[in-house]
Parts: structure tokens; C-alpha cells; sequence
């Protein structure tokens, strides 16, 4: 008997090992053996071969790992996802269209380097590199001619930083920035190796245009069996639930909608056993919940002026049941600051600012699956609540009797995100 118990013990302790493992890659899908991130490292090691397994059955994702890194090779579940930005490090704005041309170009610039590098030396290389004539067709400048330029370089420096590409040696990026100093950089070649992450390689593609030629990147080889569109679809449906906060059905194929509703709690099994995520069904679709909320890069609420009016736009849409117009949701907006400004940064309560902040909710809720824009009959724009909204509906107060549970229509639940953009 104690030997049994024993054994339960172990396998228990095991299979907690491997949730964590496998948490840490969602989170991080690239893990180095030194760092902040060691611990997490040496528990994927250590059960590399179980996670490799689950992985490549249900997602189609290969996990590599040896001694160095380990680096979940995460292909998104939809290409056209636009709710991932890469961030700043220090302001959390999205990246502009200049920024991820720049991710590219020190990319490039790293792969021909020596061990170390100055950021002055690189920002000189991705210069000569940005002169190329299809980025000047493409209306991509790059010159480090003012503090903009030099401010976007040294985001693209700092996300490097954080991926692990580049360790700081010596130097600041902001002496750089006031053209005061200079940064002194190791170059991670391992990291660096496994960063990108596609089936195709980039020089492969033969498309044309932005949406063909991601496409094409990723593209899977269409399966001629039964098992291997099954498969196919397997891999898919566990990505999106992975991946987004929720999953419509309208959003899905008809053979992705009839797999999903015959297979939804092997599913959903299998991903609650790996991740202790938790699966909420209605309807229209559904979610796979966080009870730990921290598979996330968006909470919802969150602490904070723009969380609390990310919570206010949600409840005032969900109890409005229908499209509203933007302009009507900056004045709402405006109305909260005035009745929250001893609660709220000052910046928020200024005229003017409420637009900012409305926009900032509405793009908060649209990345978490509860908002869609619209365009009204007139041409004017619109917000158009979601099903997953409801959940955020405030219900009329109700007075209890003592020992009395609260009806469940009444109940008020928020849900986690299980996806980053910097994840991928």
C-alpha cells in the first residue's frame, strides 16, 4: 500500500512538473539555460521528450531543445491575426510598420557579425542595408537622421534584448539616443539561429503580395487521407484554442465547425490535462480559461486607468446590447473621466484625451475576441458587441435571504488570454 501511494505520489509530482513545463513554453516559447527564465529551462529539459510528444500530436508544433535553448516552433492558427503586436519594452505602444522592418534588417545585419557588437556599429550596418531599393520603392526610410529613427532602433534593440538575441556588455541605449554614448552587445548565435519560426524558408517564397506571401510561408502540404485531414484539423483547432481567447464558430469552416463539435471534449481534454486550462462552452463557440491568469499578454479587468475603462466600454456595450457608434463612446468616455478623475492618471482627464482612451478599450476588447468594428449604413464607425461580451453584463441587483446562493444569470466571471505576440 505505501508503495502504491508512493507511486501515486510521484506520477502526481510529474505530471505537475510537466503542466508547469508546459505553461512556461506557452509563455515563453523560447527558453534559454541562463537568465531569469533558468528554472523554467532545465523543468522543459527534463521532460523534453513527453512535451515534444504532446506537442507534435495535437499542434504540429516541433519543440527543440538541447543544452542551450529550448524553442517551441509556435506557427500561429491564423495568419490574418492582427492582435499580437510586437511592443515596446518601455511604453507597451505597437510596433509601426518601420520597427519590424528594422527587426529584420538587425536580424540580418547579427547573422554576419562577430561575437560582440557596438549598437553604433550596427545602427551604421542596418543603414546601408535600409538603402536597398525596394525598401525605398516600399516607402520604408531608415537614415538615423533624427531622434525618431534612433528611438525605433533602440526599440528594436531592446526587444532583441528581451528575446535574448543580444546581452548588454556595457553602455546604455540612452546615451545612444542623445548621440552622448555608445552600447557594447554579445550575440547569442543559438538564439539567434532558432528565432525564426516558419516552414518555408523566406527566400523560398514565390507570391506576390503581403497576405499570398505569408500564406505561402506557412503553407501546410493539403492532406489525401481521412486520418491526415483529421489530423490537419487536429492541429488547427488545438492552435486557435491555444491561441485566442475565444473561438467562434462562425469564425471556423464548415469541416472545422463539425470536428470541433463532435471532438470539443477530447479536446478540451487534452488541453486541460497539459495546461490546467479550463474549457467555458456556450453556444456560439468557445474558450479555454486561464484559472491562474497568467497565460496572458491582456487581462481583462486590469488594474490601472486604461483597465478600468476597458472594464467600463465592456459594460456599457454589453448592457447595450448592439452597435454603437465610436462617437458616442468617446463621449461616454469623457463623462467617466470627469465622474473618475481622483481615480484616474491626470493625462486621462484632460480635453481631448478621451478619444485616446475609448480607441485603447475598443483595440483591448478586439484582441480579446468580445468586439468587432463595423461601418453603419451612413458610412459612420461603429463597435459591435460580441457574444463572449455578455459575460461583462452588469445584472440588477438582488436582495438575499440569509444562506440564499446567487441565481447563476447574475454570476460575473473574467477570462485570461492565453496568447503574446511576443510569444511567437
Amino acid at each position: 500500500m505505501t508503495d502504491d501511494r508512493l507511486g501515486d505520489a510521484l506520477a502526481a509530482q510529474r505530471a505537475a512538473e510537466v503542466r508547469r513545463a508546459a505553461r512556461a513554453l506557452l509563455r515563453r516559447p523560447l527558453l534559454r539555460a541562463g537568465g531569469s527564465h533558468a528554472d523554467d529551462f532545465r523543468l522543459v529539459r527534463q521532460h523534453a521528450a513527453e512535451l515534444r510528444a504532446w506537442f507534435e500530436r495535437n499542434t504540429g508544433w516541433a519543440l527543440l531543445v538541447d543544452s542551450e535553448v529550448a524553442r517551441l516552433r509556435r506557427i500561429p492558427g491564423r495568419a490574418d491575426d492582427p492582435t499580437h503586436p510586437a511592443r515596446d519594452q518601455r511604453t507597451g505602444l505597437p510596433f509601426s510598420r518601420r520597427r519590424y522592418v528594422l527587426v529584420c534588417l538587425c536580424l540580418a545585419v547579427l547573422e554576419r557579425a562577430e561575437q560582440q557588437v557596438a549598437l553604433g556599429r550596427l545602427a551604421e550596418e542596418v543603414v546601408l542595408a535600409a538603402a536597398d531599393p525596394e525598401l525605398d520603392a516600399a516607402g520604408v526610410r531608415f537614415t538615423l537622421a533624427d531622434r525618431e529613427q534612433r528611438t525605433d532602433l533602440v526599440a528594436v534593440i531592446r526587444l532583441l534584448l528581451e528575446w535574448g538575441v543580444l546581452s548588454k556588455v556595457a553602455g546604455d541605449e540612452e546615451a545612444f539616443l542623445k548621440s552622448a554614448g555608445d552600447a557594447l552587445y554579445d550575440v547569442d548565435r543559438r538564439v539567434l539561429a532558432v528565432l525564426l519560426v516558419s516552414r518555408r524558408g523566406p527566400s523560398t517564397v514565390r507570391a506576390h503580395g503581403f497576405e499570398e506571401r505569408l500564406a505561402e510561408l506557412n503553407a501546410e502540404v493539403l492532406p489525401d487521407s481521412d486520418e491526415l485531414r483529421n489530423r490537419s484539423l487536429r492541429h488547427g483547432l488545438t492552435r486557435r484554442l491555444l491561441d485566442d481567447p475565444v473561438v467562434y464558430l462562425e469564425g471556423l469552416t464548415d469541416n472545422e465547425s463539425a470536428y470541433l463539435t463532435s471532438q470539443r471534449s477530447a479536446l478540451t481534454r487534452r488541453i486541460g490535462e497539459l495546461t490546467s486550462l479550463v474549457a467555458e462552452v456556450r453556444a456560439e463557440g468557445l474558450a479555454m480559461v486561464d484559472p491562474d491568469d497568467d497565460l496572458t499578454d491582456l487581462r481583462m479587468p486590469e488594474s490601472g486607468t486604461d483597465g478600468h475603462v476597458a472594464l467600463l466600454v465592456a459594460e456599457y456595450l454589453a448592457d447595450r446590447g448592439g452597435p454603437v457608434l465610436v462617437a458616442d463612446l468617446h463621449r461616454q468616455v469623457a463623462g467617466w473621466a470627469v465622474q473618475h478623475a481622483g481615480f484616474w492618471r491626470r493625462s486621462a482627464t484632460t480635453p481631448g484625451a478621451e478619444a485616446e482612451l475609448a480607441d485603447q478599450a475598443v483595440e483591448r476588447l478586439i484582441a480579446l475576441g468580445l468586439l468587432e468594428h463595423a461601418v453603419g449604413p451612413d458610412g459612420a464607425a461603429l463597435v459591435r458587441p460580441r457574444p463572449a461580451l455578455d459575460r461583462y453584463r452588469v445584472g440588477e441587483a438582488v436582495l438575499l435571504e440569509p444562506g440564499q446562493s446567487a441565481p447563476r444569470k447574475y454570476a460575473k466571471t473574467t477570462a485570461g488570454r492565453t496568447k503574446s505576440a511576443r510569444n511567437r
